[in-house]
């Protein structure tokens, strides 16, 4: 899977299973002082509900430095942040993170393009903590 936005949407593939990627993109995000405001557990919750499905996280996170401008310029954007990771088990062996694409947030609102660098900042800490090595 590379990180190549399709859709707007940028997908790696972890080396680690669901519950470490999240741990890990969590660590990852919150020693480089971005904030985790959230972290929803979609198959726990499904389990609660009487239903079962692969394994899957999310982690809203973000950076008021970084957001709070957009929302100033747009409020719009605010339907895009704080921004979002999700990390599923594809059923098939395979642990999938994904997140938007900070060209596809600036588009769909309408903001100038040099806003992008305010949203790529937390890409490379998700890579890094999907690849292995030290986050």
């Amino acid at each position: 899977m590379a990180d190549q936005p399709a859709n707007g949407i940028i997908q790696y593939r972890s080396s680690y299973g669901v519950a470490e990627t999240i741990e890990r993109i969590r660590q990852a995000l919150e020693s480089h002082g971005i904030t985790v405001f959230a972290h929803i557990d979609f198959s726990a919750d499904a389990a609660r509900a009487g239903l079962t499905m692969q394994g899957e996280q999310m982690l809203i996170f973000g950076n008021p430095k970084a957001g709070t401008p957009l929302m100033q310029q747009v409020p719009l954007a605010g339907l895009d942040l704080p921004l979002k990771v999700l990390v599923w088990d594809d059923g098939q062996g395979a642990t999938c993170v994904a997140c938007n694409a900070p060209e596809y947030i600036i588009a769909r609102h309408g903001l100038p393009e040099s806003m992008a660098a305010n949203l790529a900042g937390p890409l490379p800490l998700l890579k890094q903590a999907v690849a292995g090595g030290s986050v």
